[in-house]
């Protein structure tokens, strides 16, 4: 489980080895793009952070590989009293560098991934951090080294050992959801084993670790080396499931009567979504509503030529679907080069094919923000599948002319 500064490094080096850096243009947020037909072309309309300049830019095709998190701000509900608090209230996606919480009472408001990381990193600093959580979430822990990989590495050459430990996590992330899908009591059951291993005897796990949902049908809550289950049996964080009634100058006032101390709050309440990082699409002058359009191989849209975007898996690494989307737009845009094609729309022509929820999970932050997605349907290739090894057979292997891929000369 790579850390943040891992990550960051990471992704610099790479850009910095594969010349990317050069082709960036940092600063400019896009905020509209216009197909024309008779041009095979995209007008892409982008603005400019420091001068506030528009900057226009025309291009074949449009990647977008800007995720679906509204970066600009996350969620925080209402919480009535929030001015009268005397302490600081931080949101983690505004996390202040100067955050002084040694020695603190700090509480975290929240059960996702933010919460789960927040409360050990800060539990050896502040006096206490209290998990405050209005329901549960389920949560795993897991080696923060892989010692199948580590020794892998030592004894096979580094190829061999890359694909066998890719091969291994890729497995195990599908054989964890599948039977999550198929025996959800038998997973729920190995959760809550392998937590009450870490916890304090006689923790109250039905309180705060038994969520009213099956696995799965929201994101599981991974902790490296089970650090969070460490902080709570060590004294250093607690968790408490209650809902909050409202701030008072001193923390927070719960529904069961109780009161929450606090010097510092962090609302680690959620994220916000944001479809093609809130660009309008039009094409031919017509504005294209994205939720009204259905998605091809989760990675076009019926109608919308020359436009991909890359959505990762909700149950694995994001990077996985990422490759094999742009493993499949390089396939097609060859294809494109090798019969004189300027312009590639998928269509859907199957009346009986029925629009879904893009995604099928039930975290607040999805169904808040449903209406941002296309619609996948009900059968290939307009279906999304959250599996790795068959969306290898579907970008990798499949022909590019599938009947509903439309190549065209304008």
């Amino acid at each position: 489980i790579a850390d943040g500064p891992s990550i960051l490094e990471y992704v610099r080096d790479t850009a910095r080895e594969g010349g990317v850096e050069r082709n960036i243009r940092f600063g400019h947020k896009a905020v509209a793009a216009q197909w024309s037909s008779p041009d095979a072309r995209w007008t892409v309309r982008a603005r400019r952070e420091d001068t506030a300049q528009t900057v226009t830019m025309t291009c074949d095709i449009l990647y977008m590989c800007s995720g679906y998190y509204h970066y600009d701000a996350g969620y925080t509900p209402e919480f009535e009293g929030s001015e009268r608090f005397g302490g600081q209230v931080v949101h983690p996606q505004h996390w202040p560098e100067d955050l002084d919480y040694e020695g603190k009472r700090v509480v975290v408001i929240g059960s996702g991934a933010t919460a789960v990381t927040l409360v050990p990193a800060m539990a050896g600093h502040a006096a206490h951090v209290t998990m405050l959580q209005r329901s549960p979430s389920y949560v795993t822990a897991l080696p923060g080294e892989d010692p199948i990989a580590n020794f892998l590495r030592r004894a096979l050459p580094a190829k061999l050992a890359y694909f066998l430990i890719r091969w291994k996590n890729v497995l195990l992330m599908v054989l964890g959801f599948q039977l999550s899908r198929r025996r959800p009591e038998v997973v729920k059951r190995f959760i809550r084993m392998a937590a009450a291993r870490r916890l304090p005897p006689g923790y109250d796990l039905d309180t705060h670790f038994k969520p009213a949902y099956d696995p799965w049908d929201q994101r599981l809550c991974v902790v490296p080396d089970g650090d969070l289950f460490k902080a709570i049996a060590d004294g250093d964080a607690s968790v408490v499931t209650d809902h909050i009634e409202r701030f008072t100058e001193t923390g927070l006032q719960l529904t069961s009567g109780a009161e929450l101390q606090a010097d510092v709050i962090v609302t680690a309440t959620g994220l916000r979504v944001l479809g093609l990082a809130g660009m309008q699409l039009t094409v031919d002058g017509r504005d294209v509503d994205v939720s009204q359009t259905m998605a091809y191989k989760s990675l076009m849209l019926d109608g919308v030529p020359n436009m991909a975007f890359v959505v990762g898996y909700s149950n694995a690494s994001w990077t996985l679907k990422a490759d094999l989307t742009s493993e499949y737009l390089c396939r097609l845009l060859n294809h494109m080069d090798a019969h004189g094609y300027d312009r590639a729309m998928p269509c859907n022509s199957d009346s009986s094919i029925e629009p879904e929820p893009f995604m099928d999970l039930t975290a607040g932050y999805v169904l808040r923000g449903l209406d941002q997605f296309p619609k996948q349907g009900s059968r290939a290739p307009w279906k999304l599948h959250m599996s790795y090894p068959r969306d290898i057979v579907t970008l990798r292997h499949r022909p590019i002319e599938d009947g509903t891929m439309q190549l065209s000369r304008c």
